[in-house]
């Protein structure tokens, strides 16, 4: 058992050794010296302000998978999270759930902290390296992790010394503690780090939401400004204080920058290589390791007869093989089919009776859209991701200025999304519902934005409006349009001098504007309201024709005012009587 224990280590060694190699070289950086299977030197240890507790980043420097990205740029590009798409190399996909957390992610360290630049190509760099992105996605559809992820027991022999902190609370050990989750905190960082990502109440370091929320704001914590690589460097060594794993994040962030897609949860391309010489991605939980038996002398005698099925290879018979081990070195038991999740169950989609979906440019959507998940036989799931995807050339987006929102299922399968806001461009628009984790058909929904209308329109002042022939009218028509009582804005609007009530061709005599050379111009188009629904039209003037004559301004939605515009001669004032001649 010494020999064959030992024959494992040196083969660990060995593929952690070439993949240090590798690492250095492709990255082209200084790689200080390392030493047992990858952990730091005091050479290459980079001190990080505002590090966990227990002074080793927040994973405690537990080992990580040190697989390298191919050298191929992935395939496909970068795709805009509509829904799967043809698988390009497999390691450049990213399980729905998994991918969706991260850039939710993303999305939140925007607003809380737009200083800091967080990409999500980051978080899934880190998550590839610390978990093979939850395990190849093998996740709920809460983004709970099927099994706990473990990393093991930081007791000082061969890694860390850190004595539990939370009472086994999260990594089930009493004694030390343990990196936990898709994201790899040790509990003493989880407990000032920890946040929930998918508003559920808890802060679940087995939650990729959670996990991924909890790293972008680690990361983004001393002010750093991840856009710049020397906060970069600092950031990613503070996770895990050592340089080989600094330039291992740093391939596979370049590596998902140039392109990555969306796959199945739980199809994900698990990683074969550990730091500390461990291979495999299961994630059962591990648990302390105890110590082995110290080898005895053989008996002396005849050997005993091969037993059918022995113990370890090389002794004839039928051989068991061992089953894998978590990085705590413990054996865990064969991996067996979990049941199936709700979402597993999703056969389709169905409409859960959206109304008609119209509104007017700029305006926000009155009615929301409704999906249901269901089984093969109509019964409704709950607990299922849906995905809502804006597709196609248009400005509307969600409110909040999203193109994609991914709402759970209630217990009454159904999940309802945010609403939508109208942008400028007219027309139809179509919202995509499909579900996270599966390849299913997905379930359009046709939205309809309607340019900017009125339906009222008033003069904001009552001053008669008249002028002399051949001159210009001394105040200008101003109009106020509004839509059911409230501002309209930004309605497109005419303004043309009519013949008659009755007959609103323009005129060809009368009052007129003029254009930008000057000309005589009667019809006025591409007019627009203000933000505050006024319309103020150009300087009017009269040609010699007197009379009284009519302006109509119309706008979309059908709006209508006409004014009228009176052209007559000056006044002028009647010569005293004489005086009568005296007598």
């Amino acid at each position: 058992m010494a020999a064959q224990f030992g024959r494992r280590l040196r083969k660990g060694a060995a593929t952690t050794a070439v993949a240090a190699v590798a690492v250095a070289g492709l990255s082209a950086s200084q790689a200080p010296g390392v030493n047992d299977h990858g952990r730091q030197s005091a050479a290459d240890a980079v001190p990080s302000p505002d590090a966990s507790p227990s002074g080793g980043g927040a994973t405690g420097n537990s080992p990580y998978y040190t697989d390298l990205p191919p050298l191929n740029s992935p395939n496909p590009s970068p795709s805009a999270g509509t829904g799967p798409v043809t698988p390009g190399t497999p390691e450049a996909g990213i399980p729905a759930t998994v991918l969706d957390a991260y850039k939710k992610a993303e999305t939140a360290l925007r607003d809380a902290k737009p200083g800091c630049n967080l990409p999500w190509q980051l978080l899934a760099a880190i998550g590839r390296v610390e978990s093979g992105q939850a395990r190849g996605g093998r996740v709920r559809a809460d983004g709970t992790t099927i099994s706990p992820i473990l990393g093991p027991q930081l007791d000082g022999n061969g890694f860390a010394l850190i004595k539990d902190t939370d009472n086994g609370a999260y990594d089930g050990n009493s004694a030390y503690d343990q990196a936990v989750g898709p994201m790899q905190f040790i509990p003493s960082t989880w407990a000032w780090a920890g946040r929930d990502g998918n508003d559920d109440g808890k802060k679940d370091p087995n939650n990729i939401y959670d996990a991924a929320l909890a790293a972008g704001h680690y990361l983004c914590r001393n002010n750093w400004d991840l856009s710049d690589q020397a906060d970069l460097d600092r950031a990613i060594l503070s996770y895990n204080q050592s340089r080989e794993y600094l330039n291992l994040v740093m391939r596979w962030l370049e590596y998902y920058r140039k392109g990555t897609h969306e796959i199945p949860d739980g199809t994900g391309t698990l990683p074969g290589n550990r730091s500390d010489g461990g291979a495999g991605a299961s994630g059962r939980p591990t648990t302390p390791s105890t110590p082995s038996t110290p080898n005895r002398p053989a008996p002396e005698g005849p050997k005993p007869k091969p037993s059918p099925r022995p113990e370890k290879p090389g002794g004839g018979g039928t051989t068991t093989p061992k089953p894998p081990t978590d990085p705590g070195g413990t054996p865990s038991a064969p991996p067996s089919t979990p049941p199936p999740t709700p979402t597993d169950t999703v056969h389709h989609l169905e409409d859960a009776g959206t109304a008609k979906l119209t509104a007017m440019a700029g305006d926000t959507f009155g009615q929301r859209i409704s999906t249901r998940a269901e089984t093969k036989a109509g019964k409704a799931v709950g607990k299922v991701r849906i995905r809502f995807s804006i597709v196609g050339d248009t400005d509307t987006t969600f409110t909040g200025g999203e193109r994609v929102a991914t709402i759970a299922t209630n217990s009454s399968g159904v999940a309802v999304a945010p609403a939508l806001q109208a942008g400028e461009k007219t027309g139809d628009v179509t919202v995509r519902a499909t579900v996270v984790g599966r390849v299913l058909p997905g379930l359009d929904y046709t939205a309809t934005v309607t340019e900017r209308a009125a339906d009222k329109l008033a003069r904001t002042g009552d001053t008669a409006l008249t002028c002399t022939p051949g001159g210009e009218f001394a105040n200008q028509v101003e109009v106020k349009a509004t839509y059911q009582g409230a501002v309209a804005d930004g309605v497109a609007a005419t303004a043309t001098l009519i013949k008659s009530a009755d007959d609103p061709v323009a005129n060809d005599k009368g009052p007129y504007f003029k254009d930008a050379d000057g000309k005589t111009v009667r019809t006025l188009t591409g007019l627009k309201t203000d933000a505050n629904g006024l319309l103020r039209l150009p300087k009017l003037y009269a040609d010699d024709t007197t009379g009284t004559f009519l302006l109509r301004v119309t706008t979309a939605g059908g709006a209508t005012l006409t004014v009228e515009l009176t052209v007559a001669a000056a006044e002028t004032s009647s010569p005293s009587p004489s005086a009568s001649p005296s007598a």
